[in-house]
C-alpha cells in the first residue's frame, strides 16, 4: 500500500500521557528541552536533531520541518506530555528503515526533570502500537548505548529481543569508548505479547476517524 494512503493519527493518549507530533508553536518548548537535556543527549544521542537548534527561532523552524516530515511519512517525531500538568516529559522518534518490508526504528529520551516515573516505557508501548497498527510494521529495531542502563530496561520491558552488539563503536565526550546494543521486535512477537497480557486473539485494526484509535488498549487492560 502507498504510504501516503495510510490513515495515520497525529495524536494519541495513554493513561497518563498525551503523545503527539510536533507542530507550529512548539519551538520554545523543544529548545528548552534541548538545553535541559543537553548533557544526556551529547553522551547518548549526539545526532538528535533537537541539539541542532541554537535558538528558539531555529527550534520553531525545526518543529515545522518535523511536522512536514510526518505528513510526508519520512519520519515521526513525537513529544509526550503529562496529562495532569501538560509538561514535556519525553521524546519518541520513529524512523523509516524500509517501507517495503515494512521496518522502522524507534528512539527515545526522558526529560531530565521527569526521569524514573515510567513515562518513557508508557510512551514507547503506545508508539509501538502506533507502529504496528497504523504503519503496519513487520519489524521494529532499536539501538542503544551499552552503558545506558535505563534505555536498555525500557527496551526489555517493551518486549524487544537483543539481537547483537557493536563493540566500541562510539567515542564518548570524556574520550572513552562504548558500544551499541541492538534490539528487534517482530510483529508476531508483539502480537503474542498483547495476546498474553490482554487476552486478545489478534491485533485489532485502526479505529476509523478516531485520533486516539486503539492505542489505549496496549496500556489499559479490559
Amino acid at each position: 500500500m502507498n504510504k501516503m494512503l495510510l490513515d495515520i493519527p497525529t495524536r494519541f493518549e495513554t493513561e497518563r500521557l498525551i503523545i503527539r507530533c510536533y507542530e507550529a508553536g512548539d519551538g520554545p518548548l523543544v529548545y528548552a528541552a534541548g538545553v535541559r537535556n543537553r548533557d544526556h543527549l551529547q553522551r547518548y544521542e549526539s545526532g538528535n536533531v533537537i541539539l541542532t537548534a541554537k535558538t528558539e527561532q531555529e527550534a520553531e523552524t525545526l518543529v515545522r520541518e518535523l511536522h512536514a516530515d510526518w505528513v510526508a511519512r519520512n519520519c515521526f517525531f513525537m513529544g509526550a506530555f503529562a496529562k495532569q500538568t501538560r509538561e514535556f516529559v519525553a521524546q519518541i522518534y520513529v524512523g523509516v528503515v524500509n517501507w517495503d518490508l515494512p521496518e522502522f526504528t524507534i528512539g527515545y529520551f526522558a526529560d531530565k526533570d521527569h526521569e524514573g516515573q515510567g513515562f518513557v516505557t508508557e510512551a514507547v508501548q503506545a508508539a509501538l502500537r502506533f507502529i504496528f497498527e497504523h504503519l503496519r510494521a513487520h519489524r521494529v529495531r532499536l539501538e542503544t548505548n551499552e552503558t545506558n542502563a535505563r534505555s536498555r530496561r525500557v527496551a526489555e520491558r517493551c518486549g524487544f529481543v537483543q539481537e547483537g552488539q557493536r563493540r566500541a563503536n562510539r567515542r564518548n565526550p570524556d574520550g572513552t569508548f562504548s558500544g551499541d546494543v541492538l534490539y528487534g521486535l517482530l510483529r508476531s512477537e508483539y502480537e503474542k505479547l498483547l495476546a498474553e497480557k490482554y487476552k486478545l486473539d489478534r491485533l485489532p485494526g485502526p479505529v476509523n476517524g478516531g485520533e486516539c484509535s486503539a492505542v489505549q488498549v496496549c496500556l489499559t487492560p479490559t
